[in-house]
């Protein structure tokens, strides 16, 4: 059995799709997957699970809407596995993140979209924005004092956006730490422990 990160893209957001985390985690649970739990309302969800990456997007992506009210069109799923997020950020840029006083830094996580084709999308303000690819992942940065600014925004009119999900760079850091938490757990149950 393996630990996954699920992202929920389009949930919760701007008073659309509501979704409640309990009711989330009871209708996973309800599917077989074992040791869920959920971080912030945005679509976060770490759960342990046989099946693979692929067939745990495809179930979860096919339940939502039999289960909540939502708008599908903005709703799509990616799981990662442990090892992926870690790979996330340990090959972030370097300094990127590690100045949340000056800048405000994002992982952009992407979903059945080419890294060409969502590079594309963005197009940063100099001395404002900055943008760096990565595997599966875009990394943005604004300056917090210049955030009115930015250009990160104008990708959310773009057809590449709905292919995107965003964290906050201390979100992306504490799912990796909830992942690394719900892995000792779990091998420590295996173990007898």
């Amino acid at each position: 059995m393996s630990t996954f990160l699920v992202l929920l893209r389009g949930i919760n957001v701007g008073g659309k799709n509501a979704v409640s985390m309990a009711a989330l985690r009871e209708t996973l649970e309800g599917l077989g997957y074992s040791n869920v739990s959920t971080y912030i309302a945005s679509g976060n969800v770490i759960l342990s699970s046989n099946k693979g990456p692929a067939a745990i997007k495809a179930q979860v992506e096919a339940v939502l809407p039999k289960t909540f009210k939502l708008d599908s069109d903005l709703i799509k799923v990616l799981v990662l596995t442990h090892a992926q997020l870690r790979g996330v950020i340990e090959a972030r840029p370097t300094g990127f993140g590690d100045k949340p006083d000056t800048y405000h830094s994002d992982a952009i996580f992407l979903m059945d979209i080419p890294l060409a084709d969502a590079m594309s999308a963005f197009d940063p303000r100099p001395g404002v924005d900055n943008v760096w690819p990565g595997d599966g992942v875009v990394y943005s940065q604004r300056l917090s004092a210049q955030r009115t600014k930015s250009r990160l925004g104008k990708i959310v009119g773009t057809p590449a956006y709905k292919s995107m999900t965003i964290r906050s760079w201390s979100t992306t850091i504490k799912l990796l730490d909830l992942l690394d938490e719900a892995e000792a757990t779990a091998g420590s149950k295996r173990a007898g422990g």
